[in-house]
């Protein structure tokens, strides 16, 4: 694999980690082990990433829609994530990684929220790469949420070309670029409801590996990939 130059790298991947339970289908595993597995996969990718020089990641961690999952397996992931928040404060002090959260914070248990308020604090000034975590996230449900708080702001959108920005300017994280890349693992040809107003002119990249399988050559395959096209925005 050819050496990346710094300026072609994207600032902003976002990354659809699909692929968990099928992993643990295939190995003969209950569910819950694919998710821990894929846990031990986003740390690696974080840490790679961050290594690379990327300063946004933002991870689709758990859904608006994974709810309707079945309930031994939701609750399992929401203590997977708990712990995982609690434990991890020395990684990302280590790499001064930000970690921010974005999602309805309606409907999360107290003691995750809780989990997420401390390491959002206790990140808040680090310099280095910025994980966004997607947790009770869901694209539609981040826009109604946008236009519920303009209009309790009693902003205005007669003006179209104006419009868009105040939309924008109300999303749970307006201070981070749209992302460049977003990256699907598990062969799955869609966004699943991520990012859909920031996603607009994103580069998209599917790959046919299980997210526990998604290595770190994966990865810089899909970064090169991306470092290979032409960006026009609509221009050309």
């Amino acid at each position: 694999m050819m050496p990346m130059n710094q300026k072609n790298l994207p600032t902003h991947v976002a990354i659809i980690m699909d692929g968990n339970g099928r992993w643990a289908s295939r190995s003969g595993l209950p569910r819950t082990e694919g998710h821990r597995e894929g846990l031990s996969t986003a740390k690696k990718i974080v840490k790679l990433a961050s290594s690379m020089g990327i300063s946004y990641l933002s991870l689709y961690t758990f859904s608006t829609e994974n709810w309707k999952r079945a309930q031994e397996e939701v609750g399992f992931l929401m203590a997977l994530i708990k712990n995982h928040l609690s434990a991890e404060f020395d990684f990302y002090r280590q790499n001064r990684i930000k970690v921010v959260h974005s999602g309805q914070r309606e409907g999360l248990p107290v003691d995750i929220l809780e989990e997420i308020d401390e390491i959002v604090r206790s990140t808040s000034t680090f310099p280095g790469m910025v994980v966004n975590l997607a947790i009770n996230y869901g694209g539609r449900n981040e826009l109604a949420r946008a236009m519920q708080k303009a209009a309790r702001a009693g902003e205005s959108f007669d003006d179209p070309e104006k419009s868009e920005k105040k939309i924008s300017a109300y999303l749970d994280h307006p201070e981070i670029p749209d992302p460049d890349l977003v990256i699907r693992t598990a062969g799955e040809y869609r966004i699943s409801n991520f990012l859909l107003w920031e996603s607009a002119y994103s580069e998209l990249y599917f790959s046919g590996r299980l997210w526990p399988d998604f290595s770190a050559d994966d990865f810089k395959a899909a970064i090169e990939d991306y470092a290979g096209r032409e960006r026009r925005f609509g221009g050309a």
